[in-house]
C-alpha cells in the first residue's frame, strides 16, 4: 500500500491539507521543530519563542543564563494560557506526526509540476510571472515591466528578498499585537477583580448601615411604648377616679329615692298622731337633702390630655440632616466626643453639627435624644371638693 498517496490525495485535498499545516502566528507552513501546546494547537518554535519572549520581556533567553522562573503567555488559537517553566518553549513537546506530515506533503509537493494558474502573473504582460519587487512603487511586477514598461525608471528588487522581509515584518507585528492583547487580557482580569471587591465592599457597608437604622427603629420603638404606657397609666387613673365619683353620685341617689317613697307613705298616714311622731324627722333628713350634693366633682379640663403632647419637630430635622461623613468629618466628631468627655455642654455640640454638616454626629445626637424622650408638662390629676361634715357626706 502507498503511504504517501493514501495520506495525500489530489485536489482539493492537498489545498486542504495545507491549510492545516499553517502557523497562526508567521501564516506560512509550519517550520520545524514544531511545539505541541497544552491545549492541542501546533506552533512554529521560533514563533511560539516570539510570542514567549514578547509577553515575558525580562525572561533570558536559551543563549543567556536561563532564569531559574518561567514564565506563561496565551495560545494565538483559543487564548488558552500557556505556562512555561523554567526552559521556556525548549520545555515544549514535539509534535513529530506534524513534522512527518509536512515531510511528506512537500515531497508530494516537489514532485508535481507546477500549474501556470498557481503562480499570480502580470496583468500586461499575461504570459510572464511576477517576480520582481518595485520598490519605488512598493507593488510587484515582472521583469518585462522593468525592461519595456512602466517600471523601467524605478528601482526594484528580488521577489524573495522582499517577500522574507515583509514576512517577517508581519510576524514581528502578530507577535506585538499578541502581547499587546495579552496586557489587556491582564487589564481587564484586573477590571473584573475591581468589580468584585467594589460590589463586596459596597454589601458590607450596606449592612453596617442597616443595622445602625435598625437601632434607631428599635429606639423609636421602644420609647413609644413608654410613652403610650404613660398615656394608658394616666387613662386608667382618670377612669378610675371617674367611675368612683359615678358610685358615689349612685349611692346619694339611691338613698334619696328611699327618703321619698318613706315622705310619701307618710302622706297616707290617716292618723294624726303616728304621723307627727315621724313628720318632724322626715322633714328635716329631706331639707338636708335638698341642700345640694356634698360630693366631689372634676374640674374644667379634667377630661384633656394636651399635656402629653411631643415636640419632635428638632429630631426630624437631625434626622433629615443625616448624611455620609468623610475623614475630616470623623476626626471632628472623635474631637466633639473628647470635648463631651470634658463637659462641653448641649449648644455648644448643636453649634458643631449646624457648623460642619457632620452626619455621624447627627446620628449619634439623634440617639441620645431620643433615649430620655419624655411628654412635656405632665399635670397631676386635681378635683375640686365642696366642704362639708362627715355626717353630711355619709348621708
Amino acid at each position: 500500500m502507498d503511504y504517501k498517496s493514501s495520506l495525500i490525495p489530489d485536489g482539493n485535498a492537498m489545498e486542504n491539507l495545507e491549510k492545516q499545516l499553517i502557523c497562526p502566528i508567521c501564516l506560512e507552513m509550519f517550520t520545524k521543530p514544531v511545539v505541541i501546546l497544552p491545549c492541542q494547537h501546533n506552533l512554529c518554535r521560533k514563533c511560539a519563542n516570539d510570542i514567549f519572549q514578547a509577553a515575558n520581556p525580562y525572561w533570558t533567553n536559551r543563549g543567556g543564563s536561563v532564569s531559574m522562573s518561567g514564565g506563561r503567555f496565551r495560545c494565538p488559537s483559543c487564548r488558552h494560557e500557556v505556562i512555561m517553566d523554567r526552559h521556556g518553549v525548549y520545555g515544549l513537546q514535539r509534535n513529530l506526526l506534524v513534522e512527518n506530515i509536512i515531510d511528506i506533503y512537500k515531497q508530494e509537493c516537489s514532485s508535481r509540476p507546477l500549474q501556470k494558474g498557481n503562480h499570480p502573473m502580470c496583468k500586461e504582460h499575461e504570459d510572464e510571472k511576477i517576480n520582481i519587487y518595485c520598490l519605488t512603487c512598493e507593488v510587484p511586477t515582472c521583469s518585462l515591466c522593468k525592461v519595456f514598461g512602466a517600471h523601467q525608471a524605478c528601482e526594484v528588487a528580488p521577489l524573495q528578498n522582499i517577500f522574507q522581509g515583509q514576512k517577517t515584518e508581519l510576524s514581528n507585528c502578530i507577535s506585538m499585537l499578541v502581547a499587546g492583547n495579552d496586557r489587556v487580557q491582564t487589564i481587564i482580569s484586573q477590571l473584573e477583580d475591581s468589580c468584585r471587591v467594589t460590589k463586596e465592599n459596597s454589601h458590607q457597608v450596606k449592612e453596617e448601615l442597616s443595622q445602625k437604622f435598625d437601632a434607631l427603629y428599635a429606639i423609636l420603638d421602644e420609647k413609644r411604648s413608654e410613652l403610650l404606657q404613660r398615656i394608658t397609666q394616666e387613662q386608667e387613673e382618670k377612669l378610675g377616679f371617674i367611675e368612683a365619683l359615678i358610685l358615689q353620685y349612685r349611692e346619694q341617689l339611691e338613698k334619696s329615692t328611699k327618703l321619698v317613697e318613706t315622705a310619701i307613705q307618710s302622706l297616707d298616714e290617716p292618723g294624726g298622731a303616728t304621723f307627727l311622731l315621724s313628720a318632724k324627722q322626715l322633714i328635716k333628713s329631706i331639707v338636708e337633702a335638698s341642700k345640694g350634693c356634698q360630693l366631689g366633682k372634676t374640674e374644667q379640663g379634667f377630661e384633656s390630655m394636651d399635656y402629653f403632647t411631643l415636640d419632635l419637630e428638632h429630631i426630624a430635622e437631625v434626622l433629615r440632616a443625616i448624611d455620609f461623613g468623610t475623614d475630616e468629618d470623623e476626626e471632628e466628631f472623635i474631637e466633639d466626643e473628647e470635648d463631651q468627655e470634658e463637659g462641653v455642654s448641649t449648644e455648644g455640640k448643636e453649634e458643631k453639627a449646624q457648623a460642619g454638616g457632620d452626619g455621624i454626629w447627627l446620628l449619634t445626637t439623634a440617639l441620645e435624644v431620643l433615649g430620655p424622650l419624655k411628654s412635656s408638662h405632665h399635670e397631676p390629676v386635681s378635683v375640686f371638693l365642696f366642704q362639708g361634715t362627715s355626717e353630711e357626706l355619709d348621708e
